[in-house]
């Protein structure tokens, strides 16, 4: 398959997700993506609005990935709780291993948010009831243990959040051996 060639537009998003990484969104200022892609501030409108367009893409890009993904495994009607589960922690470890620096950027930055605020918080919200639905679900089946969905919803998820600190500084760990072991540590103490 032949990759088309990154867009003035999508080097910008991807300077700043690295920077927003590195020092955080409220740091950067257009001057050091600039910079950092060695042209003048000026520049950079040509292509993009504002930092905060820059932020909500990257931000929105990602929370509609999830928000996609989570869809198609709640539509899965032949699978178990355990398989779903299986199924969102493949999520979460494809996302993060492909999009370290976006991933940061959702979890550290989302707060910055303006316009797209609300939009990102019902991704979010509904991801999560989807989630604590297939939790519940599971319990209820008897394919989980009987333990309250919000502490079984925290403890996977963040974990899962927080893979983008992890992840980079795992090199030597393969996508199917993360996926393998991660998968046994976070439901091994939920399975039934």
């Amino acid at each position: 398959m032949i990759q088309k060639p990154e867009t003035r537009k999508e080097e910008i998003v991807r300077t700043a997700e690295m920077l927003f990484k590195q020092k955080g969104y409220s740091a950067v200022t257009m001057r050091d993506i600039a910079q950092a892609m060695g042209i003048k501030a000026a520049s950079l409108y040509n292509h993009i609005q504002s930092k905060q367009q820059i932020l909500s893409n990257i931000i929105i890009s990602i929370g509609e990935q999830f928000t996609h993904g989570m869809s198609k495994i709640v539509e899965e009607t032949s699978t178990t709780s355990i398989e779903k589960l299986e199924q969102i922690i493949a999520l979460h470890v494809h996302i993060t291993m492909e999009n370290p620096s976006k991933m940061a950027t959702m979890n550290n930055d989302w707060m910055h948010l303006e316009e797209k605020r609300d939009y990102y918080l019902s991704l979010r919200r509904n991801y999560e009831e989807s989630f604590r639905q297939i939790l519940k679900d599971g319990i209820e089946k008897g394919e989980l243990k009987n333990v309250n969905p919000e502490i079984i919803l925290f403890s996977i998820l963040s974990t899962l959040r927080s893979l983008y600190l992890w992840i980079p500084k795992k090199e030597e760990l393969s996508k199917n051996e993360l996926l393998e072991n991660l998968g046994k540590v976070l439901l091994t103490g939920v399975a039934v």
